[in-house]
């Protein structure tokens, strides 16, 4: 695997950049923007926008032409400590080939979003060997209830160097929190379930599964060795979904080096129920041997955790022993 480089660390006074690698900030409402920026600025963070985030096409989205100059605007501006995505989408991977990926290499700095922003966070480790970080977009701030669990792991993983454990969130929802911010359906989390008990440690890869196999067959796609999978999926997503997607991600090269998979929670939509996802895991032999733990705050539904796609992480799946342990961020 290419040797990683780790970005700073934020702080009062750092300055973010929000660019729009897939869906326009033109979709986001002006409650959410209000709540977001004011949530950033109240962690002591300075909040600029590329110059295109508000183009919007047919397909809410912009030209490659436009997404590139903000991307790397935001990478070359060397005042610029942080660069996040403002929501997901369907095509960020449309810029792959348009990327300066010496850029990315020689200006390491955060870059943090979830979804679609996946294709482009995983390309940056096997392209540049940049660690960046599965979490909230800017748009997830805009959240207005029920945001302590998401912003106490974004401060754990982004504002300090501790390691940190991730435990379980007390409640989950899967509302649209966006189009009524006080009408919030709460679910009491049952916390984790361990599929395959075993302990193993290893860089993580991963996030949304069917971004993350959109890289498959290209220069883009990760080093799977001495991996920890962290992979999960949205509501279009159902049990026969995922089963095929996984199952093509065991297909990859060097999936034999792959020492563990944490599966973040479904939405409700899939109906991916408990019996059906161990069914998945347990009918593939190439996972018998290592530990599989289902059910982690992080995804589509809310909170969610942050977390380094290229950092290092621990993982004891023991039932109600379990842990999961955040070593290198």
């Amino acid at each position: 695997m290419i040797k990683v480089k780790f970005p700073k660390k934020l702080k009062k006074g750092s300055n973010i950049r929000v660019v729009a690698p897939s869906r326009s900030i033109a979709i986001i409402s002006a409650e959410n923007w209000k709540i977001a920026n004011e949530r950033l600025a109240g962690l002591g963070l300075n909040i600029s926008f590329g110059k295109y985030v508000k183009e919007c096409d047919d397909f809410l989205s912009s030209s490659i032409s436009s997404r590139i100059t903000d991307l790397h605007d935001a990478f070359c501006d060397d005042s610029i400590d942080a660069v996040l995505s403002v929501i997901g989408g369907f095509n960020c991977n449309q810029l792959l080939r348009y990327i300066d990926w010496n850029l990315i290499k020689n200006h390491p700095k955060i870059f943090i979003g979830y979804s679609d922003t996946t294709a482009l966070q995983n390309a940056m480790l096997a392209k540049a060997g940049l660690v960046t970080y599965s979490g909230p977009a800017w748009s997830t701030f805009g959240q207005k209830l029920y945001f302590d669990y998401s912003m106490d792991y974004f401060k754990k993983c982004l504002m300090s160097n501790n390691p940190f454990d991730i435990k379980p969130s007390g409640n989950w929802s899967d509302d649209a929190w966006y189009e009524n911010q006080e009408n919030r359906h709460l679910i009491r989390n049952k916390g984790w379930r361990v599929i395959n008990k075993g302990q193993a440690e290893g860089t993580i890869i991963g996030a949304n599964l069917c971004t993350l196999n959109l890289l498959q067959g290209t220069e883009y796609f990760p080093d799977l060795n001495n991996s920890i999978l962290f992979v999960e999926d949205d509501e279009s997503s159902d049990s026969s979904l995922f089963d095929r997607d996984l199952q093509s991600l065991i297909h990859q090269k060097r999936f034999d080096g792959v020492r563990g998979l944490i599966i973040g929670r479904f939405q409700k939509q899939s109906k991916m129920e408990s019996y059906l996802l161990d069914q998945i895991v347990l009918s593939k032999k190439e996972l018998s041997k290592i530990p599989v733990i289902a059910d982690v705050d992080f995804g589509h539904t809310r909170p969610i955790i942050t977390y380094p796609i290229g950092g290092v992480v621990k993982v004891i799946a023991i039932a109600e022993k379990s842990k999961i342990e955040i070593l290198k961020h």
